[in-house]
């Protein structure tokens, strides 16, 4: 009997092994290819950033898909919210500290 999600003593869902093994290959896959590509330095600078930017972002998705089993069902609406609002505030966090670097860059080599 393999069932999607096995039942706990409080009655919460957790995955399956095969789940949890799914998702770790992919991780594992997904922290391999950023890290080859700048270990080989074969690729140029934009596509490299490119790679890893587009493998952070698949990695947090497969860490909230298959360990945190975060989907859009109507149970989870809460936690759905909260994690979109993380979100928002780790985008908004980082986008002002690279504009505050940027300017800071600009403003203190003026002369240079």
């Amino acid at each position: 009997m393999s069932n999607k999600h096995e039942q706990t003593h409080a009655g919460e869902a957790h995955g399956s092994t095969a789940e949890y093994v799914r998702g770790l290959i992919i991780s594992i896959l997904l922290t391999i290819v950023p890290f080859y590509m700048v270990m080989s330095g074969a690729w140029s600078d934009v596509a490299t950033v490119i790679v890893i930017s587009l493998a952070a972002t698949a990695q947090v998705l497969v860490q909230m898909i298959f360990f945190l089993h975060m989907d859009g069902s109507s149970e989870q609406g809460w936690i759905t919210m909260s994690a979109v609002y993380a979100v928002s505030i780790i985008v908004f966090v980082i986008a002002g500290s690279l504009w505050i670097f940027e300017h800071l860059n600009h403003n203190l080599l003026m002369g240079h």
